[in-house]
């Protein structure tokens, strides 16, 4: 069956993945713990999607692709120093495979963006995936050629060579399930409020249903 899903909840995701969800491209599954690097735009919702995935561990947002050691948040988001935003996703191949992972991947950004993602623009918000090995490569160039035929416009998402990821900084991490109060246009918010607000203001999902419908992973028409 494809990976569509229109209302993302625990019982109905566990119960698909359970029944293995027939993808077109051959096995990337690994002995133990797998990773994989992806770029979609903000790291925040990229990190909030996939840990809602049975089988994924705790998503670290960061920062990869670039040229400059231990860089900051200012610095990526500066366009100085060559880094995507990206997320490191530790999974359970006997759980979610790295085939169900790009599936998840592709239709839950626009790779059909150059630019950005959404309202955030500029290279550091570009889509990209990130391959450590041959298999892994021949995984990505299929699910990117399967995107690309489903939905029938050309992908720009490059796939590359996998370099040093370099986590952000504690402030950065799992921001859209935090309490802390920060300080926003709107005044005073939990990150979680805050997170809710950018993503919702900045119509990710909206635009993600736009491109993919009833093919988006994660968004639905209430998000």
């Amino acid at each position: 069956m494809p990976f569509a899903i229109q209302s993302l909840k625990a019982p109905i995701l566990a119960v698909l993945i359970m029944m293995g969800i027939a993808i077109e491209c051959g096995s990337a599954k690994a002995a133990g713990t797998g990773k994989a690097y992806f770029a979609g735009g903000c790291f925040w919702c990229v990190e909030a999607d996939f840990e809602r995935l049975p089988g994924v561990g705790d998503v670290i947002s960061g920062f990869t692709g670039g040229k400059t050691d231990n860089p900051t948040y200012k610095q990526v988001t500066g366009g100085n120093t060559g880094h995507y935003e990206a997320v490191e996703i530790p999974y359970d191949p006997e759980t979610v495979s790295y085939d169900q992972l790009l599936y998840a991947f592709f239709r839950s950004v626009d790779p059909t963006d150059a630019g950005g993602q959404f309202c955030d623009r500029g290279d550091s918000y570009r889509t990209a995936i990130f391959v450590s090995n041959a298999e892994e490569k021949a995984a990505a160039e299929a699910a990117k050629a399967r995107a690309q035929r489903d939905l029938g416009r050309t992908i720009v998402t490059p796939i590359l060579e996998a370099s040093k990821f370099f986590p952000a900084d504690d402030f950065h991490q799992d921001y859209y399930k935090r309490t802390e109060v920060v300080l926003t246009r709107r005044g005073p918010k939990t990150k979680a409020s805050a997170y809710k607000f950018y993503r919702n203001g900045c119509r990710r999902d909206q635009k993600v249903l736009q491109l993919w419908g009833d093919d988006a992973v994660f968004a639905t028409p209430s998000s």
